[in-house]
């Protein structure tokens, strides 16, 4: 609220601000009384470069007496009574001025503390008032407010400066030029601070101390965006309802301050819900970025003050004040924080308690996104094209699918291409990722165990679909992941089974490290293992333990502190894999090593057997290539039959026996026959040590 005012001679100015109104009819009306003051001192030198008997005497008067005499001057003068009445006018003004009695109530300001800020904001809109205040203290160098004349202009009843702890100095509203030199004293300088000066005369709630680390997110913002977690939202909207009450049977107030925790990974979609909870408060969303402006980096006393002006916006606004990854800041930062009416911290980890903290606080966790949420995104995104798989199976963040949706005009496969690099995990040194070069139709198992797996295979993909379509979830509490125990000797297509599926299921094959994880300190491993199933819970890929009885094998009885140990990792190990929701696939030749409450936990056990007459010709015929790419015939004279019923070798022998009849033959220059075959074969089972002494002549053929 503005009105339009008159200088000191009287002429017509510029309207001003009802707060800064009163400043300048004040200073008016002071200066006649100084004037009179210093006119009934008929002695004073010309140029008042002497200091008079008269002014000595009026300085060590009765102060009571002196006020008095101000008093009854502003009564009895024609002039100063016109004044007075004006600053009745305006003192009514400016309470009518909702920005500026916002001000003064959000922050508690006491009398002497608004009217020293509005005398610092007057300078602001006036730049000339500093002449007059240094008129009016007699000194040409005191150009900025003081609590000494605003005790003269407001006439305080006690003369005292501002207290350093008072609320416009906890609130950085205003601030004393020289706090370290000359104290907190009456004739010290204050100014207002740049952001409260900006609300008072334009409005803006931006402060240039913070930049644009803050933003502010209209109400209408959260009410169009799609709703993905609307049981949350709901929650928090009436658990903040059930702390509000009618004041003044109109305005509902809260009881107390509200801190809302929302934990979820990042790009969950924390904002939008903040935003949608605003939108059904009828309120603006206040975010700040706790890690541009609170970083770690950042000394605690600038942290702390940066706390308090967002929290100052957030009250003058009435907006909801959003912290997004308040998790990485210091709890030192939070610990003495002032509080907004409700605040929110969108965090990845809950947070530390605050010791002695009068809010109410509530944690909400965001669950993943489901199948339905995760399609009824992309068609808000991508109308014109259906979800592909990955989009939809795949364990996808809001930020993820928003970022793939934009490669959608270039085609499903950019866009498959697109979730893939996006949940890649890179290996590390826990593990490695494994090829997947083969499909179904190059892996030779017998009937019962292909049916095995897939089975196994249908239920990786079709999880989603019976969990969260059918409701078969609530069976499954801790983890909805698939894990399976591959069993059999080596060579019989374990690891090959696993790059199958994964294949099959266009994910990524990754093989743990055991020689990485597996540690002789206490609880490393477990360590380890936290950090493989964490990379792996979203990664779309196939974690794949090879000897995995290295790992999960028995519990042993605790004789010592190692055996006590041991068994603490095996616990936590069963724990783990239960609440993992990926997929897992654990081999080993040695199935009777493992733990059995480890493997009742299991859902798949597939036992792979040495391959029999039937799958060794087929793997025969599949690895020994019968003509070159450009049409070259290799193979002379192979008698399939033979070596299928003779040789009892298994899927990784006949593979190596294979590739090695290749290279005598390359050398000879000459097919393959079945002398470099049986070569190869001999020199393969002798690693096992196994001796065979048959020959192949052409009579055996047939």
């Amino acid at each position: 609220m503005t009105a339009e005012v008159l200088t000191l001679d009287g002429a017509a100015c510029r309207a001003l601000p009802a707060f800064a109104d009163r400043i300048v009819l004040r200073a008016r009306r002071h200066t006649l009384w100084m004037r009179a003051l210093w006119s009934s001192d008929a002695n004073a030198p010309a140029g008042g470069l002497a200091i008079t008997h008269a002014e000595v005497d009026r300085i060590l008067g009765d102060p009571v007496q002196a006020a008095a005499a101000e008093r009854s001057f502003y009564q009895h003068d024609p002039s100063a009574g016109q004044l007075s009445a004006a600053i009745e006018a305006a003192d009514r003004a400016a309470e009518h001025d909702q920005v500026w009695t916002k001000l003064r109530r959000e922050f508690a300001l006491s009398g002497e503390e608004a009217d020293l800020l509005a005398m610092a904001a007057a300078l602001e809109v006036e730049p000339m008032l500093g002449r007059v205040y240094g008129y009016l203290h007699d000194d040409a160098t005191a150009l900025y407010a003081t609590p000494w004349l605003a005790a003269h202009l407001f006439q305080w009843r006690e003369m005292a400066a501002p207290a350093a702890d008072g609320a416009l100095v906890r609130w950085h509203l205003a601030r004393p030029l020289d706090a370290g030199g000359s104290g907190w004293s009456l004739r010290t300088s204050w100014v207002a601070d740049a952001q409260a000066i900006n609300w008072l005369l334009r409005r803006d709630w931006r402060d240039p101390a913070l930049g644009r680390a803050v933003t502010m997110v209209p109400a209408a913002v959260g009410a169009g965006a799609l709703e993905l977690y609307p049981g949350q939202i709901e929650a928090m909207r009436r658990f903040i309802g059930a702390l509000q009450y009618c004041a003044d049977g109109q305005e509902r107030r809260l009881a107390a301050p509200i801190e809302i925790e929302i934990i979820a990974p990042q790009g969950s979609g924390r904002r939008i819900a903040a935003a949608q909870l605003c939108a059904a408060l009828g309120a603006n969303l206040l975010c700040a970025d706790a890690p541009a402006l609170l970083g770690n980096d950042t000394p605690l006393a600038v942290a702390a003050e940066r706390v308090v002006r967002a929290v100052r916006i957030a009250r003058m606004t009435g907006a909801v004040l959003c912290w997004h990854e308040a998790g990485v800041v210091d709890a030192a930062v939070w610990r003495e924080a002032p509080a907004a009416a409700i605040t929110i911290f969108a965090t990845q980890k809950p947070l530390a308690p605050r010791d002695n903290s009068a809010s109410a606080r509530m944690s909400i966790h965001l669950p993943p996104l489901k199948r339905a949420d995760r399609s009824a995104l992309w068609r808000r995104l991508v109308p014109a094209a259906p979800a592909p798989a990955p989009v939809i199976d795949w364990a996808l963040t809001p930020a993820e699918i928003a970022s793939v949706a934009a490669v959608a005009p270039a085609g499903e496969q950019p866009v498959v291409q697109a979730c893939r690099r996006i949940l890649h995990q890179a290996p590390g040194e826990l593990f490695t990722p494994l090829p997947c070069p083969y499909t179904w139709d190059e892996i030779v198992l017998p009937d019962h165990v292909r049916e095995h797996l897939a089975e196994m295979e249908a239920q990786a993909r079709l999880r989603g679909a019976v969990y969260e379509e059918w409701g078969f979830a609530r069976l499954c509490p801790l983890g909805k992941g698939i894990s399976a125990l591959f069993a059999g000797p080596s060579g019989t297509g374990k690891t090959m089974a696993a790059q199958v599926i994964a294949r099959s299921l266009q994910l990524e094959l990754y093989r743990v490290d055991l020689s990485s994880v597996v540690n002789k300190y206490i609880g490393e491993t477990e360590k380890r293992l936290k950090q493989v199933f964490d990379a792996c819970e979203r990664c779309a890929a196939v974690l794949f333990f090879d000897e995995a009885d290295a790992l999960f094998g028995h519990r042993t009885q605790v004789k010592d502190a190692h055996d006590r140990f041991a068994n603490i990792e095996i616990d936590y190990l069963l724990q783990r894999m239960e609440q993992f929701d990926g997929i897992a696939i654990l081999a080993t030749n040695r199935k009777n090593d493992l733990d059995p409450a480890f493997v009742r936990r299991l859902r798949f056990i597939v036992d792979f057997l040495t391959p029999g007459p039937a799958e060794r010709r087929r793997l025969w015929e599949l690895a020994l290539i019968p003509a070159t790419p450009a049409g070259e015939p290799l193979l002379d004279g192979i008698d399939f039959d033979f070596l299928a019923a003779r040789l009892d070798m298994t899927g990784a022998d006949i593979k190596a026996a294979a590739l090695a009849a290749a290279f005598l033959a390359r050398a000879s220059n000459s097919r393959i026959t079945m002398e470099h075959v049986l070569h190869a074969a001999r020199r393969e089972m002798v690693k096992r040590g196994v001796t065979v002494r048959c020959d192949w002549t052409e009579g055996d053929r047939g």
